[in-house]
């Protein structure tokens, strides 16, 4: 069986009961932009949140439609689509419809930068790109680098359409909702995600329609979706974690909730109006629920939550204390976290389990048909208890970094994925992270990459050197601080640096500035363990799932 084949079974069985949900509290009615035909959605009253809806057999049909027309223009088995949205009811149809084409989906971070969207759609051989209203702007000042892509589909109201792309709405009623015929199999390539290390640069990840197929299962062992289950999904789409925790809702036939929007208010409404029964958190929002609840903000018993049973957070650090509040609260919820890599198609490769919330700071034991061990530097197994790499292996491993036979054989040993994350293993055979090989920052879920921002400070004329380390931070588990060594006599203030750092994204700028001496070892490498040990006074335990 392929991903595609559970779409089509869903349909099948329960066409005509709702699959997604779309929720966005901050827009009216009148403001949707959709492709389709109002009619066809759930009619919503005047001064309600903007609620849109699907069924099972809308789902497929719209991804048959999208099938179809790629097909119509020549696209053949194995090119690649990318995706460049933000969470909205098609998204979903949009990458099925990639995938019955036979085309591989490219989802897209909606944070790159223009000149990072050119690239990774250079690094994934792209010949499509299917983009949202948000991202106009950005893909306006780049029309010549992007010349070479075939095709462009806007998604959006027709007339906002820009003169370098096609409407997405005009053309799919003339496409059939008959499924393509497009034989596939487990072994065929479905998607290509990106991830990056410490560079910042990212690298293209390649997995095969079985490695999606086993995230489905992998998810339900874990959280035991059944036809009666709400998933409320808040996280972006193009990230492994949010889709692939949603891949147990299209297993199991149930629906799903898509919330544009992250306050406590927004999120517990959604919970009571819905009935959603599993919550996919990230540490900034769970601490921000229990915030407003502690102050008086929210009041619990305005709203309607018993049948809430499961929350789990995941993409960063979680502090057990966050748990121990939680449960307070909420003292009927199962509490699971997991760990996993886009390399392991997303979460679930390691995982606590609702049963071991005692052992809350540990990332767990190997998820369901998963293996794991600690190894040293020669790929041994080391002694209980000794710090190693966590090394993974599973049918959700990716095949390879797409076009870099390099980077692929540094991680990938006789089926065994290295992770880059140091760990240790307990008694009971549960694993703790205990910091990371790779510098990646991650705060509030998303990954930043120290030498993108050293790179960019470095062009400051006063700066003599820079270093980018991630400081322990209760609510966005961590932040950016730049430790910075000025040139001799100069003199620099950390005003300048945050007026400097305005020409960065909001979500790149060092939230803390340092002027100190920037260590090197004799080998020229900037000595980042040793001023995070003076920084954080202490090396932070990662108590949680990394998801990159």
């Amino acid at each position: 069986m392929i991903i595609t084949e559970l779409l089509e079974r869903n349909a099948w069985l329960y066409g005509t009961e709702t699959s997604l949900v779309e929720l966005n509290p901050s827009e009216e009615r009148d403001q949707a932009q959709t492709w389709r035909d109002f009619s066809l959605i759930e009619a919503a009253k005047p001064g309600v949140p903007y609620r849109r809806a699907m069924t099972w057999r809308q789902f497929d049909q719209d991804a048959n439609r999208i099938a179809n027309l790629l097909l119509s223009r020549g696209l053949k088995k194995g090119a690649k689509v990318a995706i460049l949205m933000m969470n909205c009811l098609e998204w979903l149809p949009i990458y099925f419809g990639i995938l019955k084409a036979g085309c591989l989906a490219v989802p897209m971070n909606f944070r790159y930068s223009s000149d990072e969207i050119v690239y990774c759609l250079d690094l994934a051989d792209a010949e499509v790109l299917v983009f949202g209203p948000e991202f106009i702007t950005r893909l306006d000042q780049v029309q010549e680098p992007l010349a070479k892509l075939k095709y462009r589909f806007f998604v959006g109201r027709s007339k906002a359409t820009p003169a370098y792309a096609e409407s997405l709405s005009s053309l799919m009623s003339y496409f059939s909702t008959e499924k393509p015929p497009v034989p596939l199999t487990e072994e065929d390539h479905a998607a290509i995600y990106f991830s990056s290390g410490t560079t910042g640069f990212p690298k293209a990840i390649l997995h095969n329609h079985l490695s999606l197929l086993s995230s489905c299962e992998t998810e339900q062992a874990h959280h035991g979706q059944t036809r009666e289950d709400v998933f409320l999904c808040i996280p972006p789409l193009y990230h492994t974690g949010a889709k692939m925790h949603w891949f147990g809702s299209l297993l199991s036939g149930s629906r799903a909730v898509l919330l544009r929007g992250v306050k406590p208010e927004w999120i517990l409404r959604a919970v009571t109006e819905e009935k959603c029964t599993i919550v996919w958190l990230l540490v900034p929002w769970a601490q921000d629920i229990l915030d407003a609840i502690d102050s008086g903000r929210i009041k619990l018993d305005d709203y309607l939550l018993d049948q809430w049973r499961l929350m789990h957070i995941g993409a960063q650090p979680v502090p057990p204390s966050l748990i121990l509040r939680w449960k307070k609260y909420f003292p009927h919820h199962q509490y699971d976290t997991n760990y996993g890599l886009s390399e392991s198609i997303g979460p679930g490769c390691v995982h606590l389990g609702v049963e071991n919330i005692h052992k809350v700071g540990a990332i767990g034991v190997p998820g369901y048909k998963w293996e794991a061990k600690i190894v040293d530097e020669q790929l041994h197994e080391v002694k209980q208890g000794e710090v190693g790499e966590l090394a993974v292996k599973g049918r959700g491993v990716m095949l390879c970094y797409y076009k870099n036979p390099e980077a692929s054989a540094e991680v990938l040993k006789d089926g065994w994925l290295l992770t880059g994350d140091m760990a240790r293993q307990d008694e009971d055979g549960f694993i703790y992270l205990v910091d990371r090989k790779k510098d990646v920052i991650i705060t509030g879920g998303e990954n930043l990459y120290p030498v993108q921002i050293e790179d960019f400070l470095r062009k400051n004329d006063k700066i003599k050197d820079v270093a980018v380390i991630g400081l322990a931070d209760p609510r966005l588990g961590e932040i950016a601080a730049a430790i910075i060594e000025i040139k001799d006599g100069m003199t620099c203030t950390e005003q300048e640096i945050q007026a400097f750092c305005e020409e960065l994204p909001r979500y790149k700028r060092p939230r803390k500035i340092i002027f100190d001496h920037v260590p090197r070892n004799p080998t020229g490498k900037i000595e980042k363990p040793v001023l995070r040990e003076k920084y954080n006074g202490q090396k932070a335990l990662v108590e949680a799932e990394t998801t990159r």
